[in-house]
């Protein structure tokens, strides 16, 4: 992206300290309803060796065009998608060093025609590893999303991913606590199947609002209302 579209576009980076907490899911369901709102949204998934969001959003086994020298993202709900998983093969591994992994994130913001966009969600992978360093050092304007799961253990090491943001100068906006709890269809009884209160604690912790508490869902879209509304209040935040 050039110096005159970073500007312009709000750039949230989706953090979690842990794996298996729904980082991938949360960031893919929210740029979804962000565009659902109006705005003009891309996703890079920056999870250069787990990356999921070709899968999540249908498009694994696409590949990017190249035009004017630059590389066209892929189309998928409206978004706009670049991820390293459309130059490898299904299952197959990424074998790179740390200081690779700051170019290749260079050449997916500089090297990508991500048009004129409102919002970019990146997908960090998790913890405080080498790309998550280099978002911080190269777009220290992006602001932090914190997405943990109910149990302490989550949100405490989520909250180490956060304090490294903070160390380096990016804005907190917010923490989303994933998997809070199952609601019955049935009987609309609620199970806290990974216990409850690791993501208002970590939200009281960093001094940042709880944006949402996504509970356990059966099938695909039952979250719909809960995305909407944390879209609303991420677009209320950075307006």
């Amino acid at each position: 992206m050039d110096e005159q579209q970073t500007l312009s576009t709000h750039i949230i980076a989706v953090a979690s300290g842990k794996g298996g907490v729904g980082k991938s899911t949360v960031t893919v369901n929210l740029a979804i309803a962000l565009h659902q709102l109006g705005w003009r949204v891309g996703v890079l998934d920056c999870d250069i060796y787990g990356f999921s969001v070709p899968r999540l959003l249908g498009v694994e086994g696409e590949h990017p065009d190249i035009h004017n020298g630059k590389m066209v993202p892929i189309n998928a709900h409206g978004l706009k998608i670049m991820s390293m998983g459309f130059f490898v093969e299904e299952n197959t591994p990424v074998i790179w060093r740390g200081p690779l992994l700051g170019k290749v994130l260079h050449q997916f913001l500089d090297d990508v025609d991500w048009g004129d966009l409102d919002y970019l969600l990146l997908d960090l992978p998790p913890g405080t590893g080498d790309m998550a360093l280099n978002v911080a050092q190269s777009i220290p304007d992006a602001k932090l999303l914190v997405v943990t799961t109910p149990q302490e253990l989550a949100a405490g090491v989520a909250s180490r991913a956060a304090q490294m943001a903070r160390k380096t100068g990016q804005q907190i906006i917010g923490v989303v606590e994933n998997m809070a709890g199952f609601v019955c269809p049935h009987c609309q009884q609620k199970t806290t199947v990974f216990g409850a209160g690791g993501g208002a604690r970590l939200a009281e912790e960093l001094g940042v609002p709880l944006l949402s508490e996504l509970p356990l869902v059966s099938q695909q879209g039952e979250n719909n209302e809960s995305y909407a509304e944390l879209a609303a209040k991420v677009a209320a935040i950075l307006s």
